[in-house]
């Protein structure tokens, strides 16, 4: 049998930029009542589920090695996933989105590592291994789904985010952080509530990211399938909630609509059940309406539209001219002609120049740290771009190394100083470097001055994409991995205790048909005595008596402590379910 490979090997695979993001799973930090949450809930959704989902989850469960009965390891995932071409890493909550979506785009999973407590059984504020490995993993063996998936992340990875975006991914990212931790006070929720809303009025421009990022929500995490009348479950948020997997079936009160892109007109609010969902004919219909975005989108349309949302953004974002050159900054100027070609594009602070996302020696954001200016278009009397000239016929038109050249271009601008080099790259001139250079517009404004130094021109006809981010990753990251935010609970003997009796009931149920009567009678009387016990360690015991036939179990009793230790709202809904299932266990 082929052995699974290593959270570490699979970690010294990933690219060098994404491996600070990922976590390692350790297993054992997992508590016995943590496998029991787990068993509870997949075991109630796989129940809840199996009318309401689309065909394809409870098989997708089976096959991407997702146990009813333990949290998954990773390395079972992986080996799983391998079949259909994806992979899977765990991380530690939220990760930025344009990270998010490139370990999509490269078919790799990224589930949380952390496990709701059972205070938050039934919603968490924060990813967790519940919603990401059995919500989204299932899915993947639908070969359109997956291509779907990766898709998405090709684009999202692209998208342009503005400035307040990251500011919206912080706040959620810490709100989350607050409510899972059981030491956070009430102020310090209520300050982080409070923080995430002034963010969220501030950001008043909804970039590409954003719109993208509903799209998203309303199919990978909140869609449905089929018909409006007629509709599955297949969005990874519904089918790891219990009570909207539930709650959503009700067309009353949840809106349903066919999923076209007019989903993205649509907000949504990731700590309230939505008002409306969409509903796509089948995961090849994901696919069309997400290349209808696309179409529009800067990396797919280029040229002054695409540049205006870079400006807007005020982040940084890479324009690629037609020679293929990539520049990545904070672009700040996008000059244009009456007919609105761009004629002159303008960076300021760091900025990169690459080809084909390999940064070019010496142009890194140190050498370009004050930003980048370079004209744009046709040369006037060229009749191509000035890209594709051999050495000779540059030398011919009297473009040649150590002379004095003036370029004249179409829109005006001309660029005359000592040339000093040649870029190419196959076969194509992507840089032009010049001394002693000024860059002026026709207006007489100076673009670039001899007292500012050295100037690099980069060549191109046309700005044919825009996109998110910078060209080269590795040498102009954008993104920190977040520290690890460990809550760790030190848990009250009484607690403790409840916990060895969990894992004694597991062992127990695994291994029943070697227990006698007595010896569960005995465990059982020895569970009574706790001076901690909560619902769900209720629910163990009286599953595992029902289950062995016990004729002297003390059910009233137990049911009795069971309902009386759901103390909350939540507990009490969860605690509904368990008395279901253990009717119909009776019943049969």
């Amino acid at each position: 049998m082929l052995k699974a490979p290593s959270q570490q090997q699979l970690i010294a695979s990933l690219p060098k930029h994404l491996q600070p993001f990922v976590a390692v799973q350790d297993y054992s930090s997992y508590t016995p009542r943590d496998h029991a949450v787990w068993r509870f809930l997949l075991t109630q959704l796989s129940l809840d589920l199996a009318p309401n989902a689309h065909s394809t989850y409870l098989q997708g469960l089976q096959q991407t090695g997702i146990s009813l009965d333990r949290i998954p390891k990773i390395e079972e995932i992986n080996y799983a996933l391998e079949q259909f071409g994806w992979r899977a890493v765990v991380v530690n909550g939220f990760l930025p989105p344009a990270i998010f979506m490139e370990f999509q785009a490269h078919k790799i999973l990224v589930i949380a590592v952390d496990m709701r407590t059972i205070e938050h059984m039934l919603y968490t504020p924060a990813p967790d291994i519940v919603h990401e490995s059995a919500g989204h993993a299932p899915f993947i063996i639908d070969t359109d789904y997956s291509e779907y998936l990766q898709r998405f992340g090709e684009l999202g990875m692209k998208a342009i985010a503005n400035k307040d975006d990251f500011a919206v991914y912080e706040a959620i990212r810490q709100l989350s952080i607050i409510k899972e931790d059981p030491n956070a006070t009430a102020a310090a929720v209520q300050q982080a509530q409070a923080h995430l809303e002034q963010v969220l009025a501030n950001n008043t421009e909804v970039s590409e990211a954003a719109l993208l990022s509903r799209l998203h929500w309303w199919t990978v995490e909140y869609g449905l399938v089929g018909e409006v009348g007629n509709y599955k479950i297949f969005g990874a948020g519904l089918l790891s909630s219990l009570g909207e997997s539930k709650s959503c079936l009700d067309d009353t009160k949840v809106k349903k609509y066919p999923l076209n892109l007019d989903a993205i007109n649509f907000s949504y609010d990731i700590t309230n059940t939505q008002p409306q969902l969409f509903v796509a004919k089948n995961c090849r219909h994901l696919t069309q309406v997400l290349e209808e975005f696309a179409k529009q989108m800067a990396v797919s349309v280029g040229g002054k539209s695409g540049l205006d949302k870079a400006v807007l953004a005020q982040t940084v974002n890479t324009a690629q001219l037609s020679s293929g050159i990539q520049i990545s900054g904070q672009f700040v100027e996008n000059m244009t002609d009456p007919m609105g070609n761009v004629i002159y594009i303008k960076t300021q602070g760091p900025t990169q120049l690459s080809y084909q996302h390999k940064q070019l020696l010496g142009h890194g954001t140190d050498f370009h740290a004050s930003g980048f200016g370079t004209p744009v278009g046709k040369l006037q009397g060229f009749h191509r771009c000035l890209s594709d000239y051999t050495i000779d016929e540059l030398a011919e038109k009297g473009i040649c190394l150590d002379k004095r050249v003036t370029l004249a271009f179409v829109s005006g601008i001309k660029v005359s100083g000592m040339l000093k080099r040649i870029w190419r790259e196959q076969h194509k001139n992507i840089v032009f470097t010049f001394s002693d250079c000024v860059v002026t517009h026709q207006s007489g404004r100076v673009l670039f001055d001899p007292s500012w130094g050295i100037f690099d021109m980069a060549v191109g006809e046309v700005v044919e994409s825009v996109f998110g981010g910078s060209a080269d990753v590795n040498t102009y990251p954008l993104y920190e991995a977040s520290p690890i935010n460990a809550n760790l609970i030190d848990y009250p003997q009484t607690t403790i205790a409840q916990f060895v009796s969990y894992q004694q009931c597991k062992e127990l149920r695994e291994h029943l048909q070697n227990r006698s009567p007595q010896q569960l009678t005995q465990w059982i009387n020895q569970v009574k005595q706790l001076t901690e016990i909560d619902w769900l360690l209720c629910y163990e015991v009286i599953e595992l008596a029902l289950t062995a036939g016990l004729k002297d179990f003390d059910r009233e009793y137990w049911l009795q402590l069971m309902t009386t230790q759901a103390q909350t709202q939540q507990a009490t809904q969860l605690c509904q379910y368990g008395l279901q299932r253990l009717a119909k266990m009776e019943s049969q």
